[in-house]
């Protein structure tokens, strides 16, 4: 069962694992913004049943952008609540089957970076149920739509001005993402998006200086422990004036382009250390096994690993 927690008055935060999706509630309706990754259907509606009751569908499903761990259970969930799935128009290509994203960036550093190497590089054709999302968000009165490009192309955010709740999705991240030990410890604070999957620096730096302006007092991200109060408004302002772009990647020399059917240039890849590290590893461990088994077996009585025991 998701320890599902009210965040703010009508926003409703569902931990999926290492992502977030959230609820929001306005009068008779809500609406599901992101869906975490693939398989958590059952997990969200247990949530949805349990807040909003058995029979109280969505209006709709909201998608900050269309990467794997936001959109993975969005075509289920759909079908199940017979609800159609909202989207930027730069974002649409990549969830309808018209192009896949760009690749991503394991040269940037860090953790996740690293550990992404062992995760599939998936996109979604979510069909027919798919809409264009415009200023006009469906249920969610009192929210606006902004447009935050740089993790991908069509990422926006959701800001309700009342009381100052931004819901972030990769535009930033309340997690550090670049330390394993900052993960296991579940540390809240306000980061750079997920380095190895943005694709234009430049552009997520603004991003984040313009959400900075909005002065949030309330900041929920995709991944993270939301961060409220002073230290949401003060923590968003110290990242926007001092943004951190990775050192080198392959998005930081140069970012890839896009346009309404998706990717137009992608930038030659940066050549990637580690495979040659851990071949390199591999070898001396290779020859270092194979020295010890030469010796053992030179060894009077040292003739087999049953000797030897």
């Amino acid at each position: 069962m998701s320890k599902a927690l009210e965040i703010a008055p009508g926003v409703l935060r569902i931990p999926l694992g290492i992502v977030n999706c959230y609820a929001v509630e306005c009068g008779r309706y809500w609406v599901l913004v992101d869906t975490g990754t693939e398989g958590r259907a059952d997990q969200i509606c247990e949530v949805a049943e349990r807040f909003f009751g058995r029979d109280r569908a969505p209006e709709a499903i909201l998608l900050t952008h269309g990467h794997p761990d936001h959109a993975g259970s969005a075509a289920e969930l759909a079908d199940l609540w017979d609800v159609p799935i909202y989207a930027h128009r730069l974002e649409l290509p990549y969830i309808t089957g018209e192009s896949q994203y760009p690749p991503p960036d394991p040269t940037v550093g860090g953790f996740m970076s690293l550990m992404i190497r062992f995760f599939p590089h998936k996109t979604y054709d979510l069909g027919g149920r798919v809409r264009e999302l415009s200023d006009r968000l469906p249920a969610m009165r009192g929210w606006e739509l902004i447009e935050t490009p740089g993790h991908t192309p069509g990422h926006v955010c959701f800001f309700r001005t009342k009381d100052r709740v931004l819901l972030a999705g990769d535009a930033l991240t309340t997690i550090n993402q670049d330390s394993a030990v900052d993960m296991l410890r579940h540390k809240a604070q306000i980061c750079r998006p997920p380095a190895f999957y943005t694709i234009d620096w430049e552009s997520a730096e603004q991003s984040v200086k313009e959400l900075a302006d909005l002065q949030p007092r309330v900041v929920a991200a995709g991944h993270g422990i939301p961060i409220s109060g002073r230290a949401a408004t003060e923590q968003l302002q110290q990242l926007a004036a001092n943004f951190p772009v990775p050192a080198d990647g392959r998005y930081v020399r140069e970012p890839a382009r896009a346009d309404e059917h998706g990717i137009t240039y992608l930038p030659e890849p940066v050549a990637d250390p580690l495979p040659k590290v851990a071949a390199g590893i591999g070898v001396a461990v290779i020859g270092t096994l194979a020295a010890w088994l030469t010796f053992r077996k030179r060894r009077p009585g040292g003739n087999s690993f049953r000797d030897a025991a």
